[in-house]
């Protein structure tokens, strides 16, 4: 290709994929990497489907990073731990001094404040950002934390403003949190209260069910109307599609499918080890993680909380009724059902 391009992603999961669409749909021509090289020619087939958006997969590294115009910006969205510092190695060999280095998955902030310092030495910028929304925020506008190096945060200020989410009377939902691994502490306490909050929903729902012997269709409604008042949340509103859905594989309604087994990626552990280390109680988050931790073994409002996890960050889950993991499109199906 002749003309560079405004920024580069690598690693294309599902909330890579959708966060490279969603900047490359607002204008801003993008360089896609992944170590799987068919998910590279995924992501580009989709841009092509989406709107013939500027989007341009490589299948090699130093093509990737050669093909994006300098002070080079590379945002990664890999599994936290050692898939990033391998991403950094593989990288930052083809990067040049003032190039930046963003990290947008859930990591643990010690970590970003260690590579920031690394990267400093190589003469790199780097920025750990918190990406709220999951997959259909990653496309359509998710709310973001960068926290780290401020002037790599100028180097793409302007993108950010408009990939975030916007919203009314405030404008787009991202902010430079501030330095270090600040970002990532931040989407941390929202990962951490977001436990609570399922959790809290969870247990409403199994009262409401094992107590009041409602069925999916009245708890869709139940749901529903508490979304029109003060319980008015992203939350409330993907528990009601969640009730709507119905079995693709088999009879009734998936939610009853879904195995009472809840998994977790760290940061609400990381929530409550973080709290304890500052003497601070945090008696709803740590309830909320214990109740992970028992969900497969006790009785426990479990499936529902997974679902959710499907539903807003493509977690998977298992079924009651068949081996393996399994994902499911909630909020297509959802939307499909309100047509």
């Amino acid at each position: 290709m002749a003309t560079l391009t405004r920024i580069g992603l690598a690693g294309l999961a599902v909330m890579g994929q959708n966060l490279a669409l969603n900047i490359a749909e607002k204008g801003f021509s993008i360089s896609v990497y992944n170590r799987t090289t068919s998910k590279v020619d995924e992501t580009v087939e989709r841009a092509k489907v989406e709107g013939n958006l500027p989007v341009h997969g490589f299948h090699d590294p130093e093509s990737f990073v050669n093909s994006i115009q300098k002070p080079r910006v590379i945002i990664m969205l890999v599994k936290a731990g050692a898939p990033v510092d391998q991403t950094i190695k593989t990288l930052s060999v083809y990067m040049e001094k003032g190039d930046c280095i963003i990290d947008g998955g859930n990591e643990w902030y010690e970590n970003t404040e260690r590579r920031e310092k690394a990267m400093a030495e190589l003469g790199l910028l780097y920025l750990g950002m918190g990406v709220s929304g999951g997959e259909e925020g990653a496309r359509k506008g998710p709310s973001l934390m960068p926290g780290g190096s401020f002037e790599a945060y100028k180097h793409i200020e302007d993108i950010l403003l408009k990939v975030a989410a916007q919203v009314p009377d405030s404008g787009p939902c991202v902010t430079f949190i501030g330095k270090g691994g600040s970002g990532n502490f931040v989407k941390m306490i929202h990962n951490g209260i977001e436990y609570g909050d399922m959790q809290l929903i969870a247990e409403a729902y199994d009262v409401l069910k094992s107590v009041g012997k409602l069925s999916n269709e009245e708890l869709h409604e139940v749901f529903s109307e508490w979304n029109k008042g003060e319980l008015l949340s992203f939350l409330i509103e993907i528990t009601a599609d969640i009730f709507s859905i119905t079995d693709d594989k088999g009879d009734g309604y998936l939610v009853d499918k879904v195995l009472d087994k809840t998994g977790m990626k760290g940061t609400g552990k990381w929530t409550v080890q973080q709290a304890a280390e500052l003497s601070i109680a945090a008696p709803t988050i740590a309830s909320s993680l214990d109740s992970r931790f028992l969900s497969g073994r006790e009785r426990l409002p479990a499936n529902l909380v997974q679902a959710q996890r499907d539903y807003f960050g493509a977690h998977t889950y298992e079924r009651t009724d068949m081996t393996g993991s399994f994902h499911t499109e909630w909020f297509k199906l959802a939307k499909q059902s309100k047509i």
